[in-house]
């Protein structure tokens, strides 16, 4: 397992995110209890012994930046900050570099400076050269307050002398000593001060002057770290932008900043976003790091960029940075603080060198994410529903209501903090039964709905022409259109996608392709829209998004165009963006979000579609896994298997055939058990097609425990979904069960009265 490659971390919950971490072995089991529990946190008493006048601590939120690959280690980073997108950026940055072989780092010694002022000198050139000649001695003195330091490898190593004028009085000059101190791991300010004033009198006995200042420089130009990475053509390709295109316009956006102070600012700003966030999640002083990097940005006289960009022989885009970057791991100011001792050992960094690389490394990736959706889309695409979250968050909404909230904020236009406070509340003041029916609150006109579902029995099998049972769950995919100005966008806030559509087939991404299948058979690719969609179902859990998603969309388009559709020509449109998206679907998922009722199903042509009679409602209880299934994968994967032994395949097909025909007659005659067996042996068979996973089988077996009379996955498996059947009397046990596991459930009730 990848420790830094975490896929679809997003869209997990906190809850998720911090197991999922855990897992990968990145945080001890105290970690997480504390995570788990919300103390990683400076706590009061413990805030009231390191400032003056204290009332309060102040939270910020701490996201991971994940894919990182640093001279072929794996890094999660952590990061503090309250901006979004920065750490959607890096990591998307680091998991492009990683494909390329990811970030390689070097830095120079820990060596922090530290300024002796020395004035009122009787004659400069022999003061200049007193301190040249005793430099050993300064250095022996400096070290003996410091024994410790200078044990593991580090301390005073070196001094320098320089003289400036005193602009406060004219024809006086100034010395100035500058002690060179290697402080290792810690940060370091106040050992150099210390030395700096243990010094001072010997300097003065030397030079004949009078010292004044003694004190470190934040310029750390002794601390160098540098990064580099290198990004093929081929990978820079997106958004309906050609590689050489994104390449180009980087090198242009980059070539503003070395020319014009102005830009190299805002430039260099961005990059101090990814350096400062990993600078407070691990106790770093940012203020130092930030005086540090612009002071060396003016270094040449003119202030300019800190990264370079260009196009090397290859044709790649190649990228570097070299800044100062004196930071620490280990000192009183670090380990008072729980949540900053937690995030070293999150990070698994061993020195303070190898911290300044990573951090160079996330300067470098946050800065080419800027300068691509600068040299692309601009900054603002694809950070609307990002910044609309954060609106919504500041309006106040609380989590039950969050998602209503922000979808209707996306839809007003109107991302203001007093446009979400009103929508908050209107919501408020719904009843809970409107917001139970029309969670989403969407115009009538010109909505487009599709319907999420489970495979009861016979997934797989259903593929390669045998039967199947799909119900419908109480989750539904809304779409609205409208008329647009950029092309065709297509938002789903919940899923945090945004994208533009109108671009050639070959360009698309994979998600992109499917729905952009719908607009090219419809010639409606060149037109300006903006799709926005209102998801129930989550992706890839099995539960038929995809399918409900293209579902959504074609009706939405039906009745913005008035193109009157039959639900013959949805389903086969919706079916026709299933292949793009999976390469070889059944059909039952498309045919399912189309018609919403319970079915058996057949592939064929034309398929068999029969709706199934439920004469008393099933309670069967979803429970959903930390990870995504991946159907065209393990559907790809079983029809491989059955190419290489076809007779062992088509018999666990029939075998499975069967199941799902006793299956039929066992709801009709309301005999709940049997149905039971019937979906633990057809388990057994998915089991043999090695299509299920430890994680499904261990909520699988959480259920048959509490009581579910019979437990499978549901779907493409590989992760997903399982499902339970249970008696009135367990459901609630099943629920509870999965749910303290800590995972999420959902009721379905087939047969109940819509």
């Amino acid at each position: 397992m990848t420790r830094s490659r975490i896929p679809h971390f997003y869209k997990m919950s906190v809850a998720e995110r911090v197991r999922a971490v855990r897992d990968r072995g990145l945080l001890s089991d105290t970690d997480f209890d504390l995570l788990s529990a919300g103390q990683a946190t400076l706590d009061l008493q413990a805030a009231d012994k390191m400032i003056e006048n204290v009332i309060g601590v102040l939270g910020m939120p701490v996201g991971l930046g994940l894919n990182f690959l640093i001279n072929g280690k794996d890094y999660v980073v952590p990061m503090a900050v309250e901006e979004p997108s920065i750490v959607a950026a890096i990591s998307a940055t680091a998991k492009l570099a990683r494909e390329s072989g990811g970030f390689a780092t070097s830095s120079t010694a820990p060596v922090l400076i530290g300024q002796i002022q020395v004035l009122e000198l009787p004659n400069l050139p022999r003061a200049r050269a007193a301190v040249l000649e005793h430099r050993q001695e300064i250095l022996d003195l400096a070290n003996s307050f410091h024994p410790r330091m200078v044990a593991r490898g580090g301390g005073a190593v070196d001094l320098e002398v320089h003289s400036y004028p005193l602009r406060s009085m004219p024809g006086e000059l100034m010395l100035v000593v500058h002690l060179l101190v290697d402080t290792r791991d810690a940060m370091g300010a106040n050992l150099v001060n210390g030395m700096c004033e243990g010094v001072a009198s010997l300097i003065e006995q030397l030079t004949e002057g009078t010292v004044f200042l003694r004190i470190l420089s934040n310029l750390a130009d002794r601390a160098l770290a540098r990064a580099e990475v290198t990004l093929p053509v081929a990978h820079l390709a997106g958004k309906g932008y050609a590689g050489e295109r994104v390449r180009d316009g980087v090198i242009i956006a980059a070539d503003f900043a070395h020319a014009d102070p102005y830009r190299a600012a805002t430039h260099n700003k961005g990059i101090m976003n990814g350096v400062d966030a990993v600078a407070l999640a691990t106790g770093n002083d940012w203020r130092a790091i930030e005086a540090g990097a612009h002071a060396y940005a003016a270094r040449h006289g003119r202030y300019s960029s800190l990264t370079e960009w260009w196009k090397d022989e290859a044709g790649n885009l190649r990228g570097s940075i070299e800044l100062p970057m004196k930071v620490g791991i280990v000192g009183g100011p670090l380990e008072s603080n729980p949540g900053v001792a937690m995030n070293l050992r999150l990070l698994g960094v061993e020195s303070a060198t190898e911290l300044a690389e990573v951090m160079a490394a996330v300067g470098l990736a946050q800065n080419f994410a800027a300068l691509r959706a600068l040299a692309t889309d601009g900054i603002q695409a694809g950070h609307m529903t990002l910044h609309a979250r954060s609106v919504v968050k500041a309006a106040g909404a609380p989590a039950e209501l969050f998602n209503e909230v922000l979808e209707r904020v996306l839809q007003s236009g109107e991302i203001k903090v007093w446009k979400a406070q009103q929508i908050l509340d209107e919501v408020r003041q719904a009843a809970p039964a409107d917001r139970k029916a029309a969670p989403r609150r969407l115009p009538e006109a010109g909505v487009g709905v599709g319907y999420g579902k489970i495979i009861l029995l016979g997934e797989h099998a259903v593929v390669h022409g045998r039967h199947a049972i799909a119900c419908p769950v109480p989750l539904t995919i809304r779409a609205v259109v409208e008329d647009g100005d950029r092309g065709v966008e297509l938002l789903i806030p919940r899923w945090g996608v945004e994208y533009q559509l109108a671009k050639p087939p070959e360009q698309r991404r994979s998600f992109e392709q499917a729905a952009g299948a719908i607009l090219d058979k419809l010639g409606l690719a060149d037109r300006t829209l903006r799709i926005e969609v209102f998801p129930d179902v989550p992706r890839s859990m099995g539960l038929g998004g995809s399918a409900a998603l293209a579902v959504a969309i074609v009706r939405a388009l039906d009745l913005h165009f008035r193109l009157d559709l039959s639900d013959v020509e949805v389903n086969e449109l919706a079916y026709l963006s299933e292949q793009t998206a999976h390469g070889q679907p059944s059909g039952i998922d498309n045919t399912l979000a189309t018609y919403g009722r319970p079915l058996v199903y057949r592939r064929g042509s034309p398929p068999l579609v029969e709706l199934l009679n439920i004469p008393r409602p099933l309670s069967i209880v979803v429970g959903m896994t930390q990870s995504e299934g991946l159907t065209a994968r393990t559907v790809a994967n079983v029809s491989e298997a059955r190419k290489r032994n076809p007779r062992l395949y088509e018999k666990i097909f029939d075998d499975i055939d069967s199941l799902v025909l006793q299956a039929v007659s066992a709801i009709q005659d309301n005999d709940v058990t049997t149905l039971g067996d019937l979906m633990n042996i057809n388990q057994g068979l998915l089991n043999a097609l090695q299509v299920s996973t430890p994680e499904l089988e261990r909520l699988i077996d959480v259920a048959r425990d509490a009581g579910a009379a019979g437990a499978k996955l549901t779907g493409g498996g590989g992760g997903g979904a399982m499902i339970a059947l249970c008696s009135d009397a367990t459901t609630g046990d099943v629920q509870q069960a999965i749910e303290r596991q800590g995972f999420r459930t959902l009721l379905v009730t087939p047969g109940a009265p819509q």
